[in-house]
């Protein structure tokens, strides 16, 4: 028996059965921000029927771009932006029906390896996530900054020390200041950026809300003098640092360096163990030495195709 569920009450029941709360994007209230304002019909696929279920493949009916996704099917540009999607299944063979029986045309990003009956090739890549893992550093930013050349080095200090005399400082967890981080991304980057999008900027608000009741949101801004120069809004959930978003001054070139390594050096303090910034390099993580994590796609037929993966730039706003 195979059970086809679109009644959004029961998907939540059966979501917080299957799929848990190992993550921040696990969490349905998270998925609930999202599906609150795109309001895109769900569909929960669930082998073994609701009373004894073997597995799930939640997705979303992305009805405005015609193609079925993971749910909610929050999209921007036609691609969607939660990542760690699961497909659930009791056993490798019920994953494998699951993708058989996936509706058409489907594109379902950022699955985690878990998601594969086997280990996924390297044509299923979707994007490349990045950790910090202070555990790796023994907790400390000094063993950490260790690792970039001795020329890096100086170049990094000489930026730090210049913006510095500007005479930089921080504040943190103003509920203020995430609007800023909307205004700086639209002011930026115009209709390239998320929040252009009245769905995508208000289901953002809401997790933002959700985050703030819950005792995780982290809002981290960088004060130049008086003025604002950069804002990243995160969460930090089950020892996980999760940098979601943020906004800089564009006439601070460098801004963003003082703030990632703000990032990290709070989070060996705190002891975490990660820092998740999240999928898309352009061209800073890679060279910050953070640990790569593929995320995986399933693609039937060619849904979303002729849409361009901008996802870290444009949210971020980061050079």
């Amino acid at each position: 028996m195979v059970a086809v569920i679109d009644n959004i009450e029961t998907c939540g029941r059966l979501w917080q059965h299957l799929v848990g709360t190992a993550t921040l994007f696990d969490l349905w209230e998270v998925r609930l921000c999202f599906h609150r304002h795109y309001r895109y019909r769900p569909l929960f696929i669930v082998p073994g029927g609701p009373s004894a279920p073997q597995g799930l493949l939640a997705l979303s009916d992305i009805e405005d771009h015609g193609y079925w996704g993971c749910f909610p099917g929050e999209t921007y540009h036609g691609k969607t932006w939660l990542e760690q999607n699961r497909i659930v299944a009791a056993s490798p063979d019920v994953t494998e029906a699951l993708l058989a029986g996936c509706p058409r045309p489907a594109h379902l990003r950022y699955l985690t390896a878990g998601s594969f009956p086997a280990a996924p090739a390297n044509e299923a890549v979707d994007e490349i996530g990045y950790l910090f893992r202070p555990p790796d550093y023994n907790y400390s930013f000094d063993r950490y900054f260790e690792c970039f050349s001795g020329k890096s080095r100086k170049k990094l200090q000489r930026e730090m020390d210049a913006l510095a005399c500007g005479g930089l400082s921080f504040r943190h967890d103003d509920l203020r200041d995430a609007d800023r981080v909307f205004e700086m991304n639209l002011a930026s980057l115009g209709e390239r950026s998320y929040f252009a999008d009245g769905r995508f900027l208000e289901s953002f608000r809401a997790l933002v809300a959700f985050l703030h009741e819950r005792g995780w949101l982290r809002v981290t801004t960088v004060l130049a003098g008086d003025r604002v120069a950069a804002v990243d809004i995160g969460a930090v959930y089950r020892n996980t640092y999760t940098v979601l978003a943020g906004g800089t001054d564009p006439a601070l070139p460098g801004i963003a360096k003082v703030i990632n390594f703000h990032h990290m050096d709070w989070a060996c303090h705190q002891r975490f163990d990660l820092v998740d910034f999240l999928c898309g390099d352009f061209g800073w993580k890679e060279r910050f030495h953070l640990t790569p994590r593929p995320l995986y796609q399933v693609r039937n037929d060619d849904a979303g195709a002729d849409t361009a993966s901008d996802r870290t730039e444009v949210l971020r706003g980061r050079a």
